[in-house]
């Protein structure tokens, strides 16, 4: 029973954090920059999802706990999909490779291969 709620506690925070709208947003950018043309203003289609697509650390770290053995946060920080059934098959190295990768996220050297992590931990 306690499973199935610490279970369903994980799904919800997986699905809440990655419940952005996903369709394009038009947004005004401003640059100071007047040697390229005299317009100050440019228009863009940005996707709210892609203007968020920041990794967390601490998300990393646990899915790197928890499900470490199917490469959770490999997938997580978008890594190949060839290196993570790699990881997945090898279990994770023997455990070398899982110490090395929980160690990199522990200080920051893991960056997620999209983008950068939140300027918070969570």
């Amino acid at each position: 029973m306690k499973l199935k709620i610490i279970l369903s506690l994980v799904a919800l925070l997986l699905v809440t954090s990655f419940s952005y709208a996903s369709f394009p947003v038009k947004r005004t950018v401003t640059t100071n920059a007047t040697e390229i043309s005299n317009d100050s203003s440019s228009e863009a289609l940005v996707s709210p999802a892609a203007a968020s697509s920041q990794k967390s650390q601490g998300i990393a770290l646990l899915l790197g706990i928890f499900l470490g053995g199917l490469a959770g946060h490999k997938w997580y920080l978008g890594n190949p999909w060839y290196i993570n059934v790699l990881f997945i098959v090898t279990l994770g190295g023997f455990g070398v490779w899982w110490v090395i990768d929980m160690i990199r996220i522990i200080t920051g050297d893991y960056q997620p291969h999209n983008g950068s992590y939140k300027a918070d931990f969570f």
